[in-house]
């Protein structure tokens, strides 16, 4: 495997790719047709070069994630709207969606702070009353977060719309594994390259979830698990990078808790889905001169076109 730098996101019928200081959207439309937008990145994270420093840049690279990640998402449901204010400027509604956007995940932190962080602590304080430990107290109030999470994923799932999500969160994984790979992109390589990826948020998401920090106090348990979530964020930022340039022992065992929970938000796509990954990637990232830089490919071999691992 041969890091390339692109990552994306699944969108509502979509996939969203992001290179550098670029990212396309690329969404299958209700009549068939594929439509992609690149436009380039503006995030808080190359404001300053504070920002971009190791431990540091996975805070505000967390934040970028979220809001770009909530307007992509907006862009590709609009596709599916059933009725749009034509009378609104174009201007008005990039204002009207950038105060929703604000809104939603100014409410979603919240709400996921609440559910996985608030819950479990007062949970575990239960416990406390019929066991005596208090480390072990904690490390349960970790395993009662990690299944709350996984009960979380599982449920949402059983919803049409995610279920199509999570299957082009499939087509986005497989199509970074398949030029990380060595493949020529093509439906038929992707199709054959794994769904799993080492730099799927969902890792990033579990080492946050799996933080475990002992306080005496009550509260200074409950009020660091709050406050420490940006320290976390920013140390699992850093794992996660290193796991998806490294291919070591310890990097593949570090990687693993991660790969077996992306098989819950994680469904194989169908070849439709597979060209809108492939539309995504290519709107942002030259994978003919990468592939050729790093693995030698030559465009009219007939053995690099059937892929090579």
């Amino acid at each position: 495997m041969k890091y390339s730098g692109i990552g994306g996101q699944a969108v509502m019928e979509g996939v969203m790719m992001k290179n550098k200081d670029h990212y396309a959207v690329a969404v299958r439309k209700p009549d068939g047709n594929i439509e992609v937008k690149k436009e380039e990145i503006k995030g808080i994270s190359s404001k300053c070069k504070l920002f971009r420093v190791p431990f540091i840049r996975g805070i505000f690279s967390f934040i970028d994630s979220l809001t770009l990640g909530m307007s992509t998402l907006t862009y590709s449901a609009s596709f599916y709207d059933e009725e749009e204010d034509t009378k609104k400027t174009e201007q008005e509604k990039k204002k009207s969606d950038t105060v929703f956007n604000v809104i939603t995940i100014m409410i979603s932190v919240i709400l996921a702070v609440g559910i996985f962080m608030v819950v479990p602590f007062y949970l575990s304080q239960l416990l406390e009353k019929v066991i005596s430990s208090k480390t072990l107290v904690i490390f349960l109030e970790g395993v009662i977060r990690l299944l709350i999470f996984i009960i979380y994923i599982v449920l949402i799932s059983l919803m049409k719309d995610i279920k199509r999500v999570y299957m082009y969160h499939g087509a986005e994984h497989k199509c970074i594994n398949c030029i990380e790979h060595g493949m020529p992109l093509t439906v038929d390589n992707v199709r054959i390259s794994s769904k799993e990826h080492k730099r799927c948020g969902t890792s990033f998401m579990l080492l946050v979830i799996l933080m475990l920090v002992r306080f005496d106090s009550r509260i200074l348990r409950l009020v660091a698990r709050i406050v420490l979530i940006p320290v976390i964020a920013g140390i699992s930022f850093e794992l996660l990078r290193l796991a998806g340039t490294k291919e070591n022992v310890f990097t593949n065992i570090m990687s693993k808790p991660g790969l077996l929970l992306q098989r819950l938000t994680t469904k194989e796509p169908d070849d439709s889905m597979i060209e809108v990954g492939i539309a995504s990637v290519e709107a942002v990232f030259d994978w003919k001169s990468y592939l050729k830089e790093n693995f030698g490919y030559d465009e009219g071999s007939e053995d690099d076109q059937q892929g090579n691992s």
